[in-house]
């Protein structure tokens, strides 16, 4: 241990790479949606009508936090080349009669381009978009009726027959960041957790430094991987527990269950990608290739983990690889203990299911330690 943390604080890299990304990536992502959700998302409207209910339309979309006009004109070629140039996210076209086919009745079609390029931006552009049309929609309705006399509650009823009440679980609010954040910080710490663990033993069969480490620990394997890993693991759960604390303490975000369990929860978390460090770098014994695979199954852990697109809408075989990352098993933690305040029988499965990633470093002790012995691997 003393070997090691002589070597953590020998090279700026280590602290950089975990408390340093850390930090930057936390101020990052609690700043990138302070308010909630993503707002002024830029957007054309395209006025081909030029009436005074298309200005006004355009006027109370302006109006909304969602949504920015940034260009207003009646030719589409010139917002579509803004859009292609990525300046806005979506274009709102008025058609030409507009106004003249709303007072005949005649349903004008109003139509409505955005990029998938960009997610966040183009969905709440089009949905800011939509709403604004249904509004304008039920207030011409509403003149309508009013001018036949009818009562404003009888009026309500016909424009809108059934009242929808949204209640949201966990999160009235509907701020997007406790949904995102909680879980994308434990993500990037995971990604510090491979990262560092296949550099640092990698690191020492790169150097030809390994027969000096085992000799530091008497020859002994497991004494020396455990003297290696300990002080970077008393380093991740202070990240950990400072990031629990920001999120959990000072930013407010709900936690309906227990936090001693969804802590318990990240700790599991962190030792399952400990293990798939030492699993990567065992079965890789070369420290470009184990980093490179290291990186890439982390990052795939956010697309499968199921908290940006439902698990249960993949596909079967992808459902299947989802399991095989830790990030969805805390995930399942997190929604159990912050979101849901479930009983913790909900969190036992997840829980079991990180301490079984712990056997795959197990399973390439043989081959790891033979690399250590005998050093037979190409040097670049």
């Amino acid at each position: 241990m003393r070997r090691e943390v002589k070597q953590m604080f020998a090279r700026p890299l280590y602290m950089f790479a975990s408390a340093g990304v850390m930090l930057l990536s936390t101020f990052f992502f609690l700043t990138l949606m302070k308010q909630g959700a993503a707002e002024k998302m830029p957007v054309a409207v395209v006025d081909l009508d030029q009436s005074s209910i298309s200005r006004r339309l355009c006027h109370e979309m302006q109006a909304t936090p969602s949504v920015d006009i940034r260009l207003t004109t009646n030719s589409y070629p010139e917002a579509r080349e803004a859009m292609q140039q990525g300046h806005i996210y979506g274009i709102f076209v008025i058609p030409e009669g507009f106004y003249s086919d709303l007072v005949a009745f005649k349903r004008p079609n109003v139509d409505f381009y955005v990029t998938n390029a960009y997610t966040v931006g183009g969905n709440t552009a089009y949905k800011q978009m939509l709403t604004m049309v249904n509004l304008i929609s039920g207030a011409f309705q509403r003149e309508v009726l009013r001018k036949k006399g009818l009562p404003d509650d009888v009026i309500m009823h016909r424009i809108q027959p059934v009242a929808i009440e949204g209640h949201m679980i966990a999160n009235p609010w509907g701020n997007y960041s406790i949904y995102l954040v909680s879980t994308i910080l434990p993500g990037i710490l995971g990604l510090i957790c491979i990262i560092l663990t296949i550099f640092a033993i990698g690191f020492e069969l790169k150097m030809r430094t390994s027969h000096d480490w085992l000799r530091t620990a008497g020859g002994n394997y497991t004494v020396a991987m455990i003297g290696k890993l300990i002080p970077y693991t008393l380093v991740y759960i202070i990240l950990g527990i400072g990031c629990h604390l920001i999120l959990y303490r000072f930013a407010g975000f709900p936690v309906n269950g227990s936090h001693a369990r969804l802590m318990f929860g990240l700790l599991l978390f962190i030792f399952a990608m400990e293990a798939m460090g030492i699993f990567l770098i065992g079965c890789l014994p070369t420290l470009r290739d184990a980093i490179s695979i290291g990186a890439l199954y982390s990052m795939l852990g956010f697309s499968l983990s199921g908290f940006t697109y439902p698990v249960m809408n993949m596909l079967p075989a992808v459902q299947a690889l989802s399991y095989l990352e830790p990030l969805r098993h805390y995930y399942l933690i997190y929604v159990n203990e912050a979101l849901m305040g479930a009983p913790v029988e909900n969190s036992l499965v997840p829980a079991f299911s990180l301490c079984a990633f712990m056997v795959a470093s197990l399973m390439v002790a043989p081959r790891l330690h033979r690399a250590l012995v005998y050093q037979n691997y190409p040097l670049k």
